[in-house]
């Protein structure tokens, strides 16, 4: 900015002070949890249990290590953490400079010495900014070099001698000297660099090549890690777990509802526009209870997860088919419906990892069926409950044969059921006596719920289905 202090002279009459990063983030949490600010934002279903740890993790000014299944905003969360960093803070700005120098408190000899020799009006600072402050890396393939540091041979080459610092060329957590790091998967990371981060945590030395680098390097360190790994015996090594301050235990959403209103949140689909599509809210809970059915399933990997994307991508695709259908027959908005499900093998395939044991030779796409159809049956079978759908049940039980499909026209469901049951206004909250593309939906929900009861069965031909008594 350009009225902040652009020497070291300015700096020092703007009564600016050094902070660590810790006692920095500390500062600013305080502030925003006094003041009633939104910690997290965009994180749901974790107001009782994952952000009251965190939050006391960051007044122990804790390194912390978020544990759990994939797909439970575990990097979010950490990538949160930069909110609570200063705007900006200042560092000497020269070219030799290895890291992000604290212009008051230096660690590397070349700015410790270019300071010594320059007065302070001639010192250049520079203003580095929040988000720059936060750098991650994925554990997999991470060498020693990567995040602590190498000899640097071209430095060598130049004449720089071996046993001095100017010979090395820092890694990721020094140059984040002042920031914050993440480590994503933490139990794949090579033991040789585990190592150097639990002596970085403790002992802020680690040696390079024999070189014994001895900075207070300042940064506060995170990981991720899924349990089924990292309680694996020597995948992590105990001195690592023995200093990292916290462990903060993530989870799957608790109750479908939170899960629904983080898809819809996540989504980031426009269901407006040119071709509109309007989404009934038991189509919403089919979508969230097949991902709900797929982590109690025997056939599927419980130490695995599976994934929030795994509900983000169905809820697209199943939107995708209902516009589909609606540019083709120019319905508008388009309502999806149980034939749109049809198309999940392409955003579900693939996300699943299958239980050799107990899949029983099962092939992925069976177990997604029988998972949608469990998924179906629960739904329904609540709305059965809450609502009583047995004059509904009554007009399919009379001999009548529906055919449905992805692409099959509204209007032909509304010729095949004329009267329209008053009891789908209250269990459906929509008009479907108003509304072709409403009734097609709520027809083909009641349909595939009998279905899924054996109380009708289903022939299937050509991508359509056929329900009959």
């Amino acid at each position: 900015m350009s009225n902040q202090p652009a020497n070291l002279k300015e700096l020092l009459e703007s009564g600016w002070q050094s902070k660590t990063v810790k006692q920095e983030i500390y500062d600013n949490f305080v502030k925003q949890l006094a003041s009633g600010d939104e910690l997290y934002p965009g994180i749901v279903g974790f107001e009782n249990t994952v952000i009251p740890e965190i939050n006391i993790a960051l007044l122990s000014g804790h390194d912390m290590l978020f544990l759990g299944e994939k797909g439970q905003a575990k990097s979010r969360l950490m990538r949160g953490l930069v909110k609570f960093l200063d705007p900006e803070i200042p560092y000497v700005d020269i070219p030799e400079a290895p890291f992000h120098e604290d212009p008051l408190n230096p660690l590397s000899s070349v700015v410790k010495k270019f300071i010594g020799e320059n007065e302070a009006e001639n010192v250049p600072i520079a203003w580095w900014q929040r988000d720059d402050r936060y750098a991650e890396r994925l554990a997999p393939g991470t060498k020693f070099a990567d995040i602590i540091g190498e000899i640097d041979p071209a430095k060598l080459a130049g004449g720089v001698s071996m046993s001095t610092e100017e010979a090395l060329h820092f890694g990721l957590i020094p140059r984040m000297h002042r920031g914050i790091f993440a480590v994503n998967e933490l139990p794949e990371l090579d033991e040789l660099v585990q190592v150097g981060l639990f002596n970085i945590l403790e002992e802020r030395d680690v040696q390079i090549r024999g070189y014994p680098v001895r900075f207070e390097i300042d940064v506060m360190i995170l990981f991720s890690a899924n349990p089924s790994t990292y309680n694996r015996s020597g995948k992590v090594i105990p001195q690592l777990k023995d200093r990292i301050g916290s462990l903060i235990q993530t989870h799957y959403p608790k109750e479908r509802s939170m899960g629904i209103e983080i898809t819809e949140q996540e989504a980031n689909v426009e269901l407006g526009g040119e071709f509109p599509v309007s989404v009934p809210f038991f189509m919403k809970e089919i979508i969230e209870q097949i991902t709900v059915q797929a982590r109690k399933s025997k056939f599927i990997d419980q130490q695995s997860g599976v994934s929030a994307r795994f509900s983000l991508a169905n809820y697209r695709t199943m939107i995708s088919s209902a516009r589909q259908r609606g540019i083709v027959l120019g319905e508008s908005p388009a309502v999806p419906r149980i034939s749109d499900l049809g198309h999940l093998y392409t955003s579900s395939l693939g996300k699943l990892e299958l239980d050799l044991m107990g899949s029983h030779q099962m092939s992925e796409k069976q177990i997604l069926d029988a998972v949608i159809a469990e998924a179906v049956s629960v739904v329904f079978s609540e709305y059965v409950d809450r609502h009583g759908l047995a004059e509904i049940a009554e007009l399919f039980s009379k001999g009548i044969k529906i055919e449905v499909g992805d692409m099959l026209p509204s209007s032909a469901y509304a010729e095949r059921l004329q009267r329209v049951p008053p009891v789908w206004e209250k269990a459906f909250e929509v008009n479907a006596a108003e509304n072709d593309a409403v009734r097609a939906s709520c027809v083909e929900f009641v349909l595939a719920g009998l279905y899924a009861l054996d109380k009708i069965s289903r022939s299937q031909h050509h991508g359509g289905m056929s329900y009959e008594t």
